[in-house]
């Protein structure tokens, strides 16, 4: 063999290494990541969460082939001692089939009466201060569907992921403006109309807005427009190359009872998949207000019509996106497009 040939196989013989050694790291980094999403004992949001829980079921197992929902719950610990659950500040369920490959996201009011288990009747906000059983058992009877998993996090959570993907490209579809003294102003909201780069602490003040005509209505269906476009930029490639970065920046802010094989699946089939919809819950037409025991609460006029409407969310024909010549083709349509970037929704839930 020559001298030239032996330097080369050198060279590949280093950069097969050199790869080998980053992917290791890379989905070693990963997997540790992942792990420390998952928390247990001291380190559980939870750890306080009185023995009634234990009499609410434990979640449905998913066994990967069927749809999985997950609810997502973004909590406002301001003012919260510690050792305390704070309320939901915001409830939504994410359903992924992965056999139509579709994603559909469902936003519920907060002040939504309905059934809390082992705790009677309460605005639905309050489920997850009895433990995540409860909030998933409440949010799945309301449904109509089991809810296997849940994601929890705080208002630094949310800013650190939004940091972490490199912000957001978003239309702000209005003038937001709402100062909070009682926060030192550490959070007021100051948003201009117009597309802008949205960095985690801009994109907070987004979808927490609601001082308007609409309050929770509108802010709901901010919330899903948003998070489409979170999901957009984290499939993008250089999010995926920054993941490991990712998982450590959100991880402490972060609980779930997901382990690291069901995400590695569940990650699979998102990738997979496409956004079919984004609905409120409930929607406009089954919708009544009620003033119960002093307080304004969102109640639901017929519930065994709300599971006839979740059903009919899920079974609608997937939309074939049209090219510019007017014939079927594969991807996006324009209107999805459109919504991911300019805070349109496309809800229907909204408009009933």
């Amino acid at each position: 063999m020559t001298s030239r040939k032996k330097t080369i196989l050198w060279i590949i013989a280093i950069i097969l290494v050199a790869v080998i050694g980053y992917a290791v790291y890379y989905f070693t980094s990963i997997y540790n990541g992942l792990q420390g999403l998952q928390k247990t004992g001291e380190a559980s949001p939870f750890k306080n969460v009185t023995p009634v829980e234990a009499k609410v079921p434990e979640p449905p197992k998913w066994e990967g082939t069927e749809p999985v929902n997950i609810l997502l719950m973004g909590v406002d610990a301001r003012g919260i001692s510690e050792g305390e659950i704070p309320r939901s500040d915001s409830m939504m369920v994410a359903s992924l089939d992965p056999v139509k490959k579709r994603i559909h996201l469902f936003s519920i009011l907060r002040d939504t009466y309905t059934d809390i288990p082992e705790h009677g009747k309460d605005r639905i906000n309050t489920a997850i201060t009895h433990g995540p059983n409860t909030a998933m058992k409440a949010v799945g009877d309301l449904l109509g569907i089991p809810i296997q998993y849940y994601v929890y996090t705080d208002f630094q959570g949310f800013i650190k992921l939004v940091d972490a993907v490199g912000g957001v490209d978003f239309y702000v579809e209005k003038d937001m403006y709402y100062p909070s003294a009682a926060d030192k102003h550490e959070y007021d909201i100051d948003l201009k109309k117009g597309m802008q780069h949205l960095d985690g602490k801009t994109a907070l003040q987004y979808v927490r807005f609601r001082h308007d005509a609409t309050s929770d209505f509108s802010r709901t269906e901010r919330q899903r427009a948003f998070l489409k476009a979170v999901a957009a930029k984290m499939q993008s490639t250089t999010s995926i190359m920054k993941l490991p970065d990712i998982l450590e920046g959100v991880s402490p802010y972060i609980d779930t009872n997901l382990s690291v094989n069901d995400m590695w699946k569940l990650a699979t089939v998102g990738y997979k998949s496409q956004m079919a919809g984004s609905e409120q819950i409930p929607p406009m037409k089954l919708l009544k207000e009620r003033t119960i025991g002093g307080a304004a609460v969102l109640t639901v006029s017929s519930e065994s019509k709300l599971k006839d409407y979740i059903q009919d969310v899920f079974n609608k024909p997937a939309t074939v996106p049209v090219s510019s010549d007017g014939t079927a083709g594969s991807g996006t349509t324009h209107t999805e497009s459109q919504d991911a970037t300019s805070g349109k929704s496309g809800s229907t839930g909204s408009s009933d």
